[in-house]
């Protein structure tokens, strides 16, 4: 026994220098959500999927699902189809800013959030769930009714989550575009290390 214990030591010691040294397996991330994800009134490029499209590259892919203008109910009707094509492993969810802004019911806004969790598990994807602030001028009630949504189902479903996808900076006008709603190209980054940092890849 004696002699057959030190190789066997040698042999775990360069299998273990072989996992750490083995690179992380590519995964394909689908980044699904709504202007702010899809770059709207920015340049080709400037927008935070495209910055974490290129710090993930060339190991891991990432694909932008996003829709300006989207609603979780327009979401949940694309999802499956999006699924089905691009076959994530990780799937970013930031929709529902849509559904704040035009002041539709957060139960259904929940319900939409919480059926696309449903199917991305389903279709063996991780969900990282991503929330979004809304303008003050919605009033302290209704915005932290909306931000709760995000709060119970990163909980109720133990995601990865990010609570606000403008950490930083949303009271900061001077990092938005002209219409207060849309960050500029100039926050874009610090958007995409706030992700960056939920995303175990």
């Amino acid at each position: 026994m004696a002699i057959c214990a030190r190789p066997l030591r040698y042999v775990s010691y360069w299998l273990l220098l072989f996992c750490l040294a083995a690179p992380l397996q590519a995964a394909t991330v689908m980044v699904f959500g709504d202007s702010i994800s899809a770059g709207y009134g920015l340049l080709p490029g400037q927008g935070w999927v495209s910055l974490l499209t290129q710090r993930l590259a060339p190991r891991h892919r990432v694909i932008n699902a996003s829709v300006s203008g989207e609603t979780t109910a327009g979401g949940l009707t694309r999802l499956p189809q999006a699924l089905a094509e691009h076959k994530p492993d990780w799937v970013v969810l930031e929709l529902g800013g849509n559904d704040g802004l035009r002041g539709l019911p957060l139960p259904a806004m929940q319900t939409n959030l919480q059926r696309m969790i449903q199917l991305c598990r389903l279709a063996h994807a991780r969900v990282l769930l991503v929330g979004i602030e809304l303008p003050p001028n919605y009033g302290a009630a209704y915005t932290q009714a909306f931000h709760a949504v995000y709060e119970r189902l990163a909980r109720q479903a133990r995601l990865a989550y990010v609570p606000s996808l403008m950490a930083g900076f949303a009271g900061d006008l001077s990092q938005f575009q002209p219409d207060g709603i849309h960050p500029a190209a100039a926050a874009q980054a610090r958007m995409m290390h706030t992700v960056e940092q939920q995303l175990p890849l």
